[in-house]
C-alpha cells in the first residue's frame, strides 16, 4: 500500500476511475468549531492520497472538482458528517454518495455494530486499529502513524461496498439505499443550518 501526502490540494494527472473512497479528518465532530484538517482518498487501488490543510486555507480546486464530478461515485463511511464539512469548509456538493454505514444499517439488522472497524472485521476480515482517531490532526506535521491510520479509513471502503450491495441485493434494500444516499446532501445541509440533534420527521406530542 502507497500514502501520499499533499499540501492544500491534489496534484494534476491522477487517475481515479469511476469510484473513490473518501474521509476527513477534523479538529473536532463539531462543524461550527472545528475546521477540517484532512481530506483522503482512495481508487481502490491500494494507494492513498492524504490533502492536509492549513488554518484558513481550503481552495483545492483540482479537489473541489473531482468531489462534484457527478461521472464518480465517493464512497463515504458517516457521509453525513464527511459531506456536511466538506460543504462547509469546500464549498463542494459530492454527488453521488454511497455510504458503507447506511447501507450497514439497512442490512446487518442483526447488530448495533456498524463503525468502520466492525464492518472491516466482519465482511474483508481485516482488524483496522483506531487508535490514532483522537489525535491531534491540526498539527504541523502529520506522524507516520496518522498518515497509515487516515489511509486505513479509505483503503477498504471499495471491498466493503462490494459485500453491503450483495447483502442489499438479496434483501431486496438496493433502491430503498440509494433513496437514502440521494437524500444526505439534504442532511447534511440541515445539520449546517442547525438541525444536528433534531429529527424532523419524529412524531412531537406538541402538533
Amino acid at each position: 500500500m502507497t500514502i501520499t501526502l499533499h499540501q492544500g490540494d491534489l496534484p494534476q494527472g491522477i487517475e481515479w476511475g469511476n469510484a473513490i473512497a473518501v474521509d476527513t479528518e477534523a479538529m473536532g465532530l463539531n462543524n461550527y468549531r472545528d475546521r477540517l484538517c484532512l481530506v483522503q482518498l482512495s481508487s481502490g487501488d491500494g494507494t492513498a492520497h492524504l490533502v492536509r490543510f492549513e488554518k484558513d486555507k481550503f481552495e483545492a480546486p483540482i479537489l473541489r472538482a473531482l468531489l462534484e464530478n457527478q461521472d464518480i461515485t465517493k464512497i463515504f463511511h458517516y457521509a453525513r458528517f464527511d459531506i456536511a464539512i466538506l460543504k462547509e469548509y469546500l464549498d463542494v456538493d459530492c454527488k453521488p454518495i454511497y455510504c458503507t454505514k447506511i447501507a450497514s444499517m439497512l442490512v446487518r439488522t442483526y447488530t448495533d455494530k456498524h463503525g468502520l472497524k466492525e464492518l472491516c472485521r466482519e465482511l474483508i476480515d481485516v482488524d483496522l486499529s483506531k487508535q490514532q482517531q483522537s489525535s491531534d490532526w491540526g498539527a504541523n506535521d502529520l506522524t507516520p502513524a496518522q498518515q497509515t491510520y487516515a489511509a486505513n479509513d479509505v483503503f477498504y471502503l471499495h471491498a466493503l461496498r462490494e459485500k453491503l450491495d450483495e447483502m442489499l441485493k438479496r434483501e431486496n434494500r438496493t433502491d430503498l439505499a440509494k433513496k437514502c444516499f440521494e437524500f444526505l446532501p439534504a442532511r447534511a445541509e440541515l445539520d449546517l443550518a442547525g438541525w444536528l440533534e433534531t429529527d424532523i420527521f419524529a412524531h412531537s406530542t406538541s402538533r
